[in-house]
């Protein structure tokens, strides 16, 4: 068991502000599972519109920020993780049971549920204290960074 804090977290992930939506990973297991916290504050650019009056973290950032904590769990695994990127590739059985305030404290709990080559299916789960906020299972791909940068050339 390992905790990573937001300096750490920066090796392994190309997301920057705005979009860096994990602050502290609290301890993982190669291959296995991770468990990380995303700090939500008032000051998080999309509650300005995501709603004036009422502001609750988006749902669709909830599972971005789930994706972002099993591509640390991913990327912990290889040898250079500034040369991978992790894709995302498909959210099932996604289901929202609370929604997120600022103030609260999101903390992400990842399984590996199947690793074949570079693709992995994690299962995840959101809390906000020991209330469940949102589930989800997701599919990733590891590619590498190089070649994504060559492809772009060519088109």
């Amino acid at each position: 068991m390992n905790s990573m804090d937001i300096h750490e977290i920066l090796k392994y992930l190309p997301h920057r502000y705005p979009f860096l939506l994990v602050d502290r990973v609290l301890s993982w297991e190669a291959g296995k599972n991770i468990v990380a916290l995303k700090n939500v504050t008032i000051n998080e650019p999309f509650f300005v519109g995501h709603f004036p009056g009422h502001p609750i973290m988006p749902a669709v950032l909830i599972i971005e920020a789930m994706a972002q904590v099993g591509g640390v769990l991913l990327l912990s695994m290889v040898e250079n993780p500034k040369a991978k990127l992790v894709y995302f590739m498909a959210i099932d059985k996604a289901k929202f049971r609370k929604p997120v305030f600022p103030g609260d404290q999101v903390r992400f709990e990842l399984e590996m549920i199947k690793l074949k080559m570079n693709t992995c299916k994690m299962g995840g789960k959101a809390f906000v204290g020991n209330d469940l906020v949102a589930e989800a299972e997701l599919l990733s791909i590891l590619v590498d960074r190089q070649d994504v940068l060559e492809r772009r050339k060519d088109s």
